[in-house]
């Protein structure tokens, strides 16, 4: 990817909005703490960072029509171009002062409505400019980058905040995706929109094979599980913050930059742990979270907790790497795309889902107690999904060819 005589021109537009990514994991959450009435800021938050996610499954059937068929620089470019503009609003409506908590909600929502077809886009350029033989390390290329942008970002993003103010933060986040924009409008052509079948796959077929299917149906459980439960963490961690420990937004882009160090590294561990039974290492990565969390949980000092929020993210990265694994050992060639389809259907309301409990779990009880019982969730659910595997011994079925045919159809 680096001596391809195109994708090397678009290499700093992805490094660059991949820092502005891990910005936002900190500048949105600690903007909204700022704008947010005393009472039921916790709720404040979790609809920012909500915000900042949740539209992006909403894009992706509002605007399927328009969207699909697109090239991957296309895709990029108009998430980059949207991004701009709703993250650039934020402080130019701060000058105006214009800017309540109402405002900055929905121009994250509107920032963010393209985000999962921004996501695609990186794996469909890869798909236009390489061979099949160079996709899997292209894909992988790719999200070390961005886990590394996790770890950088939110350091980048502190020190910000605490010299010129989380506004300022943001409009640099947005300035990172307008150089990402026009890296993609002049260093790569725009592919023809293709068309589309006229009559479409069967959609519910992927979401009836995984109900056939007690291996599936059961790592999708505990997936949709695994990440639900993170979004308390997502949400009462910044309030703990603030509120509990009185610590500027440095500590929570220390923690934050724990965890991308933390998915790095988990990311180059995965590539080791393919010996090893799936069920082992999806049950012990939530299990060995479970545990890392108890000490920001139990309210342990910040040296502490630091550490183990890095040990959340080693075990974060072999976890989806290997579920995915799963459903590809499982799953026919012909039907994989769709199980895979069904699959993200799923999950992609699972993280929201939990930020919006999580917020408020966090206005009920306060941080601390949020924090304490996610990790305690977390925990009780590797341990039940560990019994289960044990007592009934699941495994995968291979897919019979009546089965593939039926997935397609």
């Amino acid at each position: 990817m680096l001596s391809h005589p195109r994708l090397r021109r678009v290499w700093p537009g992805f490094i660059v909005s991949f820092l502005g990514d891990g910005m936002s994991a900190v500048a949105v959450s600690w903007l909204a703490l700022q704008l947010a009435p005393q009472q039921g800021y916790g709720l404040w938050v979790a609809l920012a960072v909500g915000a900042y996610t949740l539209p992006g499954a909403a894009g992706v059937v509002l605007l399927g029509p328009l969207m699909r068929g697109r090239g991957g620089a296309q895709l990029l470019a108009w998430n980059a171009w949207l991004r701009t503009v709703g993250l650039g609003l934020i402080p130019v409506a701060a000058f105006f002062d214009v800017l309540s908590i109402g405002v900055y909600v929905g121009l994250l929502a509107a920032s963010s409505l393209l985000r999962s077809w921004g996501s695609a886009g990186y794996y469909t350029l890869v798909a236009e400019m390489l061979p099949k033989s160079r996709h899997l390390s292209a894909n992988a290329l790719i999200s070390t980058l961005s886990q590394t942008g996790i770890l950088i970002g939110p350091v980048i993003a502190g020190l910000l905040i605490a010299w010129v103010g989380a506004l300022w933060a943001l409009a640099v986040d947005a300035l990172t995706f307008a150089i990402l924009a026009v890296t993609c409008r002049f260093a790569l052509p725009t592919m023809p929109r293709t068309e589309r079948a006229k009559q479409e796959k069967d959609r519910t077929a992927g979401f009836r094979f995984i109900a056939r299917q007690p291996a599936l149906l059961g790592v999708m459980a505990l997936t949709f599980g695994f990440y639900l439960l993170y979004g308390p963490i997502e949400v009462g961690l910044p309030v703990h913050v603030a509120d509990d420990l009185k610590a500027p937004a440095s500590v929570l882009a220390w923690h934050f930059a724990a965890f991308g160090a933390g998915a790095v590294g988990g990311g180059l561990l995965a590539a080791h742990l393919g010996r090893l039974p799936h069920w082992l290492v999806l049950n012990g990565s939530v299990i060995g979270a479970g545990l890392a969390l108890l000490p920001l949980g139990l309210g342990a000092p910040i040296a502490v907790t630091v550490p183990c929020f890095g040990a959340v993210g080693v075990l974060y990265a072999p976890f989806g790497a290997t579920s995915t694994a799963l459903i590809q050992r499982t799953v026919g060639a012909d039907g994989l795309a769709q199980v895979l389809a069904a699959r993200s259907a799923l999950l992609v309301t699972s993280g929201p889902a939990g930020i919006g409990i999580g917020g408020l779990i966090v206005a009920g009880w306060g941080a601390g107690r949020t924090l304490l019982s996610a990790t305690l969730a977390t925990l009780g659910l590797g341990v039940v999904s560990a019994v289960l595997c044990g007592l009934r011994r699941v495994r995968p079925r291979p897919l019979r060819p009546t089965e593939v045919s039926g997935v397609v159809r």
